[in-house]
């Protein structure tokens, strides 16, 4: 029971950085995964209530969640300020600032299942940008006055005007609120973050969130490029900053945003993730129970998938996706291992939207994963081959519309 009330982080977890999975120079991926950092956040813990099979509770009734947690809260004698994220909807608790006598009465709480280390993240600068080098390929980089389609989007026969009704949720550094060739509805969005400058608008001032949303939804409009499901309406749900930085609290926050408003058939797309984490998976898991589509980036450590979170998670309505290049290569960095991964898509040197109504070539796991996600809104997810040389010896089905 001890085990199962505090997750500790293992030896081997800790050299996995917890980072945007998608920012990597393909042809320095050492030295870009050194700059990461991953670290505990002195004092701060994720909270998880036990489920709704206790019966003191449903997931989504915020009347009765709270209600279990107000009494929690007022036991442990935490103060309001000290709460940083509260969870209704896929899972129940909270995040919160606690002293060792709090940590200690939450413990030994029978309203508690199990309790983590909040855990910080920051990843490196991707290739394309000023700090990051160059990108493997420079006759696909930027945008045009006239529209160009990336490979990655013949690849997987993208680039249809999406007619449906379903939207995408880009869980990531927000999207370019006014850029020229997106579609993005700010009004159901979330930010995680309540404070500074990235707390004041879900505007990308990354480039990460909306080069992920170009790959899914460009629109088709005769300028810069165009994406997967053309026209398709993104969502921005901020859970890092414009430094890439951010918490598992925060993701966590924004998958609970995700579970309570998104729509079956609608998709999410995660291109972040690192060391495990039981409650990040809990609430992906339970997102996806509702039919709502996850699109998951393996990760880019060249290792086991099952090694990171959420890239682990397994599910009716979750794909895992790994990364290839042009010739349908495997990529070099990508994570594998079946399971977890689902398919193979595009993820090397791939041309999207950027901020401040740009185009930016960015490599990794994380340029693969919307690539699958606009597959997914399409509704009509298949495969065409296999990836050459994937290192698990089960070569990933390449996901196709």
């Amino acid at each position: 029971m001890q085990n199962r009330i505090l997750r500790k982080i293992t030896a081997a977890a800790l050299v996995l950085m917890f980072a945007v999975v998608g920012c990597q120079n393909v042809t320095e991926v050492a030295e870009t995964n050194d700059q990461s950092i991953d670290q505990v956040i002195d004092g701060q813990y994720i909270v998880v209530m036990k489920g709704s099979d206790s019966g003191k509770f449903k997931l989504g009734d915020v009347r009765q969640v709270e209600e279990v947690r107000s009494k929690l809260v007022a036991e442990a004698k935490i103060a309001p300020e000290k709460i940083v994220h509260k969870y209704n909807n896929v899972i129940a608790g909270f995040t919160a600032q606690l002293s060792d006598a709090q940590l200690d009465k939450l413990k030994n709480s029978d309203n508690v299942d199990y309790i983590e280390e909040d855990r910080i993240y920051t990843f490196a600068p991707p290739c394309g940008t000023p700090n990051g080098g160059p990108c493997d390929d420079p006759n696909d980089g930027g945008g045009s006055s006239s529209q160009v389609t990336p490979y990655g989007i013949t690849r997987v026969n993208g680039g249809t005007t999406y007619t449906g009704s379903n939207v995408a949720w880009v869980i990531d550094s927000g999207i370019d609120l006014d850029h020229p060739d997106l579609n993005v509805d700010a009004s159901r969005g979330y930010n995680a973050f309540t404070s500074g400058r990235d707390g004041k608008s879900l505007d990308d001032g990354n480039g990460h969130g909306t080069h992920v949303a170009g790959t899914i939804a460009a629109l088709d409009n005769t300028e810069g490029v165009i994406g997967v499901a053309a026209g398709a309406t993104v969502i921005p749900v901020k859970v890092l900053d414009s430094r890439g930085s951010g918490s598992y609290s925060g993701v966590i926050a924004g998958v609970d945003h995700v579970g309570a408003n998104a729509s079956a058939g609608d998709v999410a797309n995660m291109s972040l993730g690192g060391p495990t984490s039981d409650a990040l998976d809990d609430a992906v898991l339970t997102a996806s129970s509702n039919g709502i589509w996850f699109s998951l980036a393996a990760g880019n450590s060249s290792e086991d998938a099952n090694n990171s979170s959420p890239a682990r998670v397994n599910g009716s309505y979750i794909v895992t996706i790994s990364a290839m290049d042009s010739n349908d290569d495997w990529a070099s960095f990508s994570n594998y291992g079946n399971p977890p991964v689902d398919y193979a898509a595009p993820g090397v040197s791939v041309n999207s939207t950027w901020k401040d109504g740009g185009y930016n070539t960015i490599s990794g796991t994380s340029m693969a994963a919307p690539h699958a996600a606009g597959v997914l809104l399409l509704g009509n997810a298949g495969t065409d081959g296999n990836v050459n040389g994937d290192p698990d010896g089960t070569p990933d089905p390449i996901i196709v519309n």
